[in-house]
């Protein structure tokens, strides 16, 4: 069965940063899509990056610039790097593999509170 487990969440001050990890197993992690989604408490979740296996990024407009999106084929594992964190940036993070197996991993809370 494939797993993704998400690790790297915390508590951030406004400005500050944090990187999240995905790693994944049993699967052959680079033929798929991965992206990064996140859901804020009474609000629908929501994409936030994408890494397609043909080496593709998209951002949300929200974290162009200040978030990056990268994945570590051989070691399975994606990555998202914020920067410049915002409290509106507060959420549950999750990561996705993509079609056909459209999997999600537990997720991570990342706060961004002084």
């Amino acid at each position: 069965q494939v797993q993704l487990v998400e690790s790297g969440g915390g508590l951030v001050q406004p400005g500050g940063s944090l990187r999240l990890s995905c790693a994944a197993s049993r699967i052959t992690f680079s033929i798929y899509n991965m992206a990064w989604y996140r859901q804020a408490p009474g609000k629908q979740r929501e994409l936030v990056a994408q890494f397609t296996s043909g080496g593709e990024t998209t951002y949300a407009d929200s974290v162009q610039g200040r978030f990056t999106i990268s994945r570590d084929n051989n070691n399975k594992v994606l990555y998202l790097q914020m920067n410049s964190l915002r409290p509106e940036d507060t959420a549950v993070y999750y990561c996705k593999l993509g079609p056909p197996v459209n999997r999600w991993g537990q997720g991570t809370q990342v706060t961004v509170a002084s």
